[in-house]
């Protein structure tokens, strides 16, 4: 019997609809290949074809060198430049701004690798650190309020290059969606005194239900009214609103979480693509307690088609349920 259920942070329905498909057998997959491109830019040895390093953690060589195990580089074509003015300016009713930001792309090794799930943990572990001081530097320009780190995982999840990478950009204002999220979080806090996540944690650790699996400082399971199949979120259990305010343990420790998950998808849904993003605070404000920062981890197992974008609404076919019974049952490859 299909059902709709409501987030209870930004209010948003979604329709479960357990007769469309459920198990992950149900699902056409759309397999990443490694091909092992000899002429891919972000693979060792070609450095010189991409734009100068901002960040990189390297064992030998200098800049725009080899021996680096992990390069952050502005994108080739940026959707947005740190270079410029910020001028905002009203047209009539309409409003726009200069198109200052920056776009970042995190090469996660040097190494043709595909998959982010097929890295060593520690090398994870470097991944997050990257994040994180990508993040600290980009927010003393006061211009930029959000930073947005994100993956795009095989063709269906928008990759044009199957290298393992990351990308980072940062805006001058808070996307609509992350501001919806801060709002919503806002009202139930005023309303309970209380982060709505941090009760969220509580409540799917005690049901146990939804959780695919916990540690000491991160809980990951698939919430209460997904908008995708086995859509899974990583939520710290300590109260931060802000992810680069993570210590060394949380870093430490996230790298393990996100490579279990990753593999437990890998191996549940045969390797599917798929999207993640960080949903952090906006920089330049000072710690929220009502906000708590999070990822997100969307497989690409549906298309979202015309009654999505004309109500607003999500049909998934998978209840989180189930979908979080078989993540939890898998192993990690």
């Amino acid at each position: 019997m299909p059902e709709l259920r409501r987030d209870p942070i930004t209010g948003r329905w979604v329709i479960i609809s357990t007769d469309i498909a459920r198990r992950p057998t149900d699902f056409a997959q759309d397999h990443v290949v490694a091909r092992g491109d000899p002429h891919c830019q972000f693979c060792a040895g070609q450095e010189h074809r991409t734009p100068a390093e901002v960040l990189a953690y390297r064992d030998g060589g200098g800049p725009n060198q080899g021996g680096w195990r992990l390069r952050v580089v502005p994108d080739k074509f940026p959707a947005l430049r740190v270079e410029g003015d910020f001028h905002r300016q009203g047209e009539g009713i309409y409003d726009r701004m200069s198109g200052i930001g920056a776009h970042e792309v995190i090469i996660e090794t040097p190494e043709h690798v595909v998959n982010q799930a097929d890295l060593a943990e520690s090398h994870i572990e470097d991944i997050f650190w990257a994040y994180r001081d990508r993040i600290l530097d980009l927010r003393k320009d006061r211009r930029l309020r959000f930073i947005l780190l994100f993956k795009n995982h095989g063709t269906a999840g928008g990759s044009t290059i199957e290298h393992t990478h990351t990308e980072l950009i940062a805006l001058p204002v808070v996307p609509k969606r992350v501001q919806e999220e801060i709002e919503g979080a806002k009202r139930y806090y005023d309303f309970k005194e209380r982060c709505i996540c941090c009760d969220i944690a509580h409540q799917e650790l005690a049901a146990a239900h939804r959780v695919v699996l916990e540690t000491d400082h991160f809980v990951a399971f698939c919430p209460y009214a997904p908008r995708f199949p086995f859509e899974t979120w990583i939520l710290p259990l300590k109260h931060r609103s802000h992810f680069e305010e993570s210590d060394a343990a949380e870093i430490r420790n996230l790298a393990w979480v996100q490579r279990a998950i990753l593999r437990k998808i890998d191996k549940v849904l045969e390797h599917p693509p798929y999207n993640w993003m960080v949903h952090s605070s906006p920089v330049q404000d000072a710690a929220l307690p009502h906000y708590h920062w999070h990822i997100e981890i969307i497989p690409r197992l549906t298309r979202v088609a015309g009654f999505e974008w004309g109500s607003g609404f999500y049909i998934n076919p998978t209840p989180p349920e189930e979908a979080a019974k078989f993540l939890r049952e898998a192993g990690l490859g």
